[in-house]
């Protein structure tokens, strides 16, 4: 009798531990998941987020909630997804400039590499670096040749300082030899108006900002800051191969959550937004924005942002570079 309550006590602890378990690994965490946003609607960010949340939640049976919380160059909404529920019910797109620009120029109330957990590479697309039509400019090489022989002449617009608008033209300074000046705005908005006014003459703007403005004529496309050209302007040379090999100054969103998720929810975090990633759908509606889908592992994504980090550390320090 005593042998009969043992086991029986055995198996029902059996069934408890597999209880928990299978819960433990219950996915998705919950039935509605957030994806967290540090810009604004509209925006390139915020296009590709919906595109893929539209897919992933069809996917995982679940509603997935786009939460567009922008201010402070997107570590507004970088501050609330480090303090997310360790659930995995939260995930952050997050981006460049929080995540490896940001800490190198000012104090933050988070920790990149701490309090976030890699999930995937989400998107990848360059900058075109546009001028206002009145400038006369309409190449390359006679934007280069004109700074070169204006020093401090020759000013540009950026989305706000250690913005990636505003680095590119920081690297291009340091590998051109050239002395432009940088001009601060608070976001992509007020940056595109004044230099449509002519207030400004450059811009390294993404192309779905600029495209319409560069099929009426208003704006002129010079050269892009990624490693290949893009689909759209593919007549627009890179900045690489316009005679500054190694150039790289592209913007990026990623998938990343809260340090505190448990590596079996990010493992199938990273499992399903691949899977996203490479659906043929969305690839080719990413596409059509000019944004490249770039799905990787966890390990790759964390040492992609780690060199990412390390680049633009350099940059700030020897451009002395301060955030505001």
């Amino acid at each position: 009798m005593k042998r009969l309550n043992f086991l029986h006590a055995c198996a029902l602890l059996a069934l408890g531990v597999s209880s928990v378990a299978t819960h433990a690994q219950e996915f998705p965490p919950k039935k509605t998941i957030t994806m967290v946003v540090g810009f604004a609607a509209g925006g390139a960010a915020d296009t590709a987020a919906r595109i893929i949340a539209k897919k992933l939640g069809e996917n995982i049976g679940a509603s997935v909630v786009v939460d567009n919380r922008g201010g402070a160059g997107g570590n507004i909404a970088h501050q609330f997804a480090a303090n997310g529920p360790a659930d995995g019910s939260t995930i952050l797109f997050g981006s460049v400039g929080p995540l490896t620009i940001a800490p190198h120029m000012m104090k933050l109330s988070y920790d990149p590499v701490k309090d976030f957990a890699p999930i995937t590479m989400g998107v990848n697309f360059p900058n075109v670096l546009v001028v206002h039509a009145g400038t006369g400019i309409k190449t390359f090489a006679e934007y280069i040749a004109y700074a070169k022989k204006n020093p401090k002449k020759l000013d540009y617009a950026s989305t706000g300082p250690g913005s990636a608008s505003h680095l590119a033209g920081e690297l291009l300074d340091d590998m051109a030899g050239i002395d432009t000046v940088h001009v601060p705005y608070k976001g992509g908005a007020p940056a595109l108006q004044d230099l449509l006014g002519g207030r400004v003459a450059a811009y390294f703007s993404t192309y779905s900002t600029s495209q319409a403005y560069i099929d009426n004529g208003k704006l002129i496309p010079l050269a892009s800051t990624g490693a290949q050209r893009l689909k759209s302007l593919p007549k627009i040379p890179t900045i690489a191969e316009s005679g500054y090999p190694g150039f790289s100054a592209t913007n990026w969103y990623a998938f990343v959550a809260s340090s505190k998720v448990p590596t079996a929810t990010l493992d199938r975090w990273n499992t399903e937004l691949v899977k996203v990633l490479k659906s043929p759908d969305v690839v080719e509606q990413l596409n059509s924005h000019g944004l490249t889908p770039l799905p990787s592992t966890r390990d790759e994504l964390a040492k992609y942002m780690a060199k990412e980090s390390a680049t633009w550390g350099r940059v700030i320090r020897e451009r002395k570079i301060v955030g505001e």
